[in-house]
């Protein structure tokens, strides 16, 4: 939770060589007047000024969060408000929701309940906005040497290949040949191209 992470944690995660840069913070949306609807405890502009200590101090991180599309009263303008801050923010996945209401909570008995087709429509201007920002992110470890964990073998695009992610937790193949067994082992290399739209080739 945003609220949650201390100075002493970003310092912690900066500093340290056995955690990964990558972090999970969810934002769920990008207005301020939703938020506080969504009993948050913080405000977008606070928002951001985490994501710029994080960055300051961890500047290689990956950010992913969670986006809630269709919140009791979410006008287009805040969802537009929304999708600016995202690609302001520029993480690099998003888990996107639609909102689904629950009997007895508190959102269940607000007004502006949106029909089942306009959160679809959200979602999927969210969707393809998620799928710029993360090809951007890998696009931007094109030739640049980094370690993979590799964690299996399996078949992709046709050939045979160890499969694993990078401290960003960007997932990266190399191609298995007659190697010795990977699984568990950090290798250091270049991504030199796409294997496939989200994985990551070494050369």
């Amino acid at each position: 939770h945003p609220k949650d992470l201390s100075d002493e944690l970003i310092d912690v995660i900066s500093g340290s060589k056995k955690i990964c840069r990558h972090l999970h913070l969810p934002l769920q949306s990008g207005s301020t007047r939703i938020l506080e609807k969504m009993n948050r405890r913080y405000t977008k502009e606070q928002y951001l000024n985490l994501v710029e200590k994080i960055r300051a101090k961890v500047p290689d991180i990956s950010l992913t969060t969670d986006i809630i599309v269709g919140f009791p009263g979410e006008t287009e303008e805040e969802f537009r408000e929304t999708e600016a801050f995202v690609r302001k923010v520029n993480f690099y996945e998003m888990h996107i929701f639609k909102y689904s209401r629950r009997q007895g909570t508190r959102a269940a008995m607000m007004e502006g309940q949106l029909t089942e087709a306009e959160k679809g429509r959200r979602s999927a201007v969210l969707a393809q906005a998620e799928e710029e920002m993360s090809r951007s992110y890998r696009a931007g470890w094109l030739n640049r040497e980094t370690g993979v964990l590799f964690e299996e073998k399996k078949q992709v695009a046709g050939g045979t290949y160890w499969i694993g992610h990078t401290p960003q937790y960007v997932k990266a193949a190399m191609e298995a040949g007659e190697s010795a067994d990977l699984s568990g082992q950090i290798v250091r290399g270049t991504p030199a191209s796409f294997l496939t739209e989200d994985i990551l080739l070494l050369k």
